[in-house]
């Protein structure tokens, strides 16, 4: 070997070296390459598990060349043959081979051909590629020599960037999944609700374009999107999937499932055609096997490796205990309201109640000392107002020993009257919540708008013939915004309707704003405003 090529050689070496990630590294081999041997074109092509071509990056194509080929090789051929016989192998014209295909429409001539195998380890990672010496002829033995040993610096590196590579991968899904972890626990943002915090964290972690939240309320109301971040987030957000072979695959292992772009279909209706080329789902431990994560990722783009998966079910982990404390603390503050309010009542009953009564009964014994008219009728109203007074601290205490111990939170709540008002219906519902909503209302104003929600999905459902009910709940600074839309036939208000009219008490003893806005044939939309007396997520002094 010269020393002109050992020096190309060793300056070969350092360009493959000056960058650690796996995509430059690759991009710098084929064109050290091309440089070494004098070539015109090169090529490097990757090895996916079905033995297969995975990536191919080319060397002397511009972008329009590549765009007008078409779609790039996967593995036949003369390029098939270096994968089933790892061995360089070097042509004086690559048409003549018998393995040889013909070449696309728009694709250069070549002719001299040389090819070499890149070991990782005992294992073949790829071939190099190159074709068209410069100078009109063949490729020499000492030019098979300098990329064979080229290959072999080449694998070094390569499993040097792949080592990095996961090193990132896991750093980044550590540092999101503490990300998460500390944000739901934290709850700093108070817009957004910790599913939504939970998506947001997943994304950027798994460097996806959507992640989404699935639950399974039961296997014949499948499974419902109750979060969704990324591209298209809001045509994943709120839909349902019933189809029981997706839900059977998600929950017959308790590790991430590889999914196709065709599995996303069944799992996510809704989703734009081809957006979606892999994804990966994991259950959340802890959470009754109910919710799951899906990170999806576009066609073409950096597939899911098996750090992602161990990395993957090390999130969903950390962020399903997360969950869980958020879930007992709120329970703690829920118990600990509840025992002030048992002390409360025991106090109006035990001490206040008796006072009255004691001040009812002094002011009867009055009665002896005056047989004129009006001091009686005076004692006598006095009487009737303290024992009005008595009956309402009762019922006052009734109802604040009848409130539950252990209640669903409200967005659960929510989903079940929407699940059970479309049950025997053969429309699909859609349905999107934003924001901490579990704590933004107390009892009495969450029983009034779950009144409403149930009333207009009921007219909607016997009377609108719509294609398509969508229920948006959002939890804003200030105020909580419930609505309720359908494509429906829409309808002209002629008279006072005793469910409409049931929607409007509902929302003034809320002190909320409600409206209708429907017309013939274009649909109808129900809105509730409700005020909040503190901002979502702030303490609320009960």
């Amino acid at each position: 070997m010269a020393a002109a090529g050992i020096q190309n050689l060793l300056a070969a070496f350092g360009a493959i070296a000056e960058d650690l990630g796996l995509e430059a590294v690759l991009e710098r081999v084929a064109a050290a390459a091309c440089q070494l041997a004098d070539a015109r074109f090169g090529a490097l092509g990757v090895i996916g598990p079905d033995q297969r071509l995975s990536h191919f990056i080319t060397v002397g194509l511009d972008g329009g060349e590549i765009r007008r080929i078409g779609p790039l090789p996967t593995g036949h051929g003369v390029l098939g043959l270096l994968i089933t016989e790892p061995q360089p192998l070097r042509l004086a014209d690559l048409r003549r081979h018998p393995l040889a295909f013909g070449f696309p429409a728009y694709h250069p001539q070549m002719t001299s051909f040389l090819g070499v195998p890149i070991r990782v380890h005992d294992r073949v990672f790829g071939n190099l590629y190159l074709t068209e010496k410069n100078g009109e002829v063949d490729f020499s033995d000492t030019d098979e020599q300098l990329m064979v040993a080229l290959a072999s610096a080449a694998g070094v590196a390569i499993e040097n960037s792949r080592l990095f590579d996961e090193s990132t991968r896991r750093t980044r899904w550590l540092e999101g999944g503490l990300d998460a972890v500390q944000e739901l626990l934290g709850q700093h943002d108070d817009a957004r609700n910790e599913l939504e915090l939970l998506a947001q964290n997943a994304l950027h972690a798994s460097q996806s374009i959507v992640a989404v939240v699935l639950r399974d309320f039961d296997h014949h109301r499948g499974l419902i999107c109750e979060a969704a971040e990324g591209i298209e987030a809001a045509a994943f957000l709120g839909r349902r999937s019933t189809d029981d072979s997706a839900l059977r695959e998600l929950t017959a292992s308790a590790k991430p499932v590889l999914l196709t772009g065709d599995d996303v279909a069944r799992i996510l209706p809704g989703a734009p055609a081809g957006m979606i080329g892999s994804a990966l789902c994991s259950r959340f431990p802890d959470q009754g096997d109910r919710r799951f994560l899906v990170v999806g990722r576009a066609p073409g783009g950096t597939s899911f490796s098996e750090v992602d998966h161990g990395m993957m079910r090390a999130f969903t982990s950390q962020v399903s205990l997360a969950l869980e404390l958020l879930r007992v603390h709120r329970q703690r503050e829920q118990e600990a309201v509840f025992g002030d309010r048992d002390r409360i009542a025991r106090d109006l009953h035990d001490l206040v109640i008796q006072r009255l009564f004691a001040a009812g009964l002094s002011i009867q014994s009055l009665r002896k000392y005056t047989t004129d008219p009006e001091p009686l009728e005076r004692i006598a109203t006095v009487t009737r107002e303290l024992d009005a007074t008595i009956r309402e601290l009762r019922d006052t205490i009734y109802s604040l020993r009848s409130i539950p111990q252990a209640s669903p939170t409200f967005t659960s709540s929510v989903f079940t009257l929407v699940a059970d008002a479309f049950d025997g219906h053969d429309l699909e519902p859609v349905i999107q919540l934003s924001g901490p909503l579990d704590g933004a209302l107390d009892g009495e104003k969450a029983d009034h708008v779950r009144a409403v929600l149930l009333e207009g999905l009921s007219n909607a459902l016997r009377h609108a013939d719509a294609c398509r009910i969508t229920v948006t709940l959002r939890a804003l600074q200030e105020h909580l915004e419930l609505r309720i839309t359908d494509d429906g036939r829409g309808f002209e208000r002629t008279g006072r309707s005793s469910g409409l009219a049931n929607m409007q008490r509902r929302a003034e003893l809320c002190k909320g704003r409600f409206s209708i806005t429907s017309r013939r044939g274009g649909g109808t939309e129900i809105a509730l405003d409700v005020p909040l007396d503190v901002p979502p997520g702030g303490r609320r002094a009960d």
